[in-house]
């Protein structure tokens, strides 16, 4: 998101910051009372914290430290916006109309998912337009903190260089059979490690999905205990990132980061691709 004259709308200049897209999305859309989020200013990670689960002097910690900038949510009025204007959208009217009836009076976020769950193909724009919603907050959030977000550093693993006459090894098995002056020479084997990471990149949205799904099928009972044991796992992962964090500290605003490392860039909630 390039700014014109790197000049934000509050007249200070930008900052560019590696934001996690996925991690502020959800930080965005939960507008629990007793959830709390915070954008690190240097990392782009999203720190949760949850009262009662977390500890209090970590929430004022992180309250009081001007690398975190406090993260305000979508209200639940717009988000009700966008379902109100979702529903002009479906062709079909008798979806449309049940759609409507189901945004009528208390619960209605819940009654709206469950109508769209027998309309698969309406089901998915519903998520595309909601997701488009909120990405528009968030850009709009951003540029109000002249905050410019950049693409994340990626962790590359390192390959050692290979030795000379490493790929002209004799193959025994076969040199032996062929006579005892022949050899023969092994094909370098194809690197492997790019398709291995595609195939984890896949199958970490196929369990995204089937989770997401899971969820949606759930009652109320039952989504109450699965939303308490994520916030739970979440705050646990808040607490030790934040505490990673002040162990070894990262450099503040105004100061040079580091340059990237080949180590792996993780964080808690603070989430790096997914939690």
């Amino acid at each position: 998101m390039p700014k014109p004259e790197n000049v934000s709308t509050t007249g200070g200049p930008y900052r560019d910051i590696p934001v996690d897209w996925e991690a502020l999305e959800d930080a965005f859309e939960n507008n629990a009372p007793e959830v709390h989020s915070y954008l690190h200013l240097v990392a782009g990670d999203v720190l949760r914290v949850v009262d009662g689960v977390a500890d209090p002097q970590m929430h004022a910690r992180i309250a009081a430290d001007p690398t975190y900038l406090r993260i305000d949510p979508v209200s639940s009025r717009e988000q009700y916006r966008w379902m109100e204007r979702f529903i002009p959208m479906v062709e079909n009217p008798e979806l449309a109309e049940k759609l409507t009836q189901a945004i009528d009076g208390k619960g209605a976020f819940r009654r709206f998912k469950d109508v769209l769950m027998a309309y698969g193909p309406e089901r998915e724009r519903w998520f595309s337009f909601r997701s488009e919603r909120l990405r528009i907050f968030m850009e709009a959030w951003l540029n109000a903190h002249a905050l410019n977000p950049v693409a994340r550093p990626v962790w590359v693993p390192e390959i050692p260089p290979k030795t000379e006459g490493a790929a002209a090894q004799p193959d025994a098995g076969v040199g032996a059979s062929a006579g005892a002056g022949a050899t023969t020479t092994r094909e370098p084997r194809e690197e492997v490690a790019p398709q291995r990471d595609m195939r984890r990149g896949k199958s970490v949205e196929t369990l995204r999905k089937n989770l997401r799904d899971i969820a949606d099928a759930l009652g109320p009972r039952d989504l109450d205990t699965l939303t308490a044991f994520a916030e739970f796992l979440k705050a646990r992962r808040a607490a030790r990132s934040f505490t990673h964090h002040y162990e070894h500290p990262l450099p503040h605003a105004d100061e040079e980061p580091a340059p990237a490392s080949s180590q792996e860039v993780v964080s808690g909630e603070v989430r790096s691709a997914s939690s």
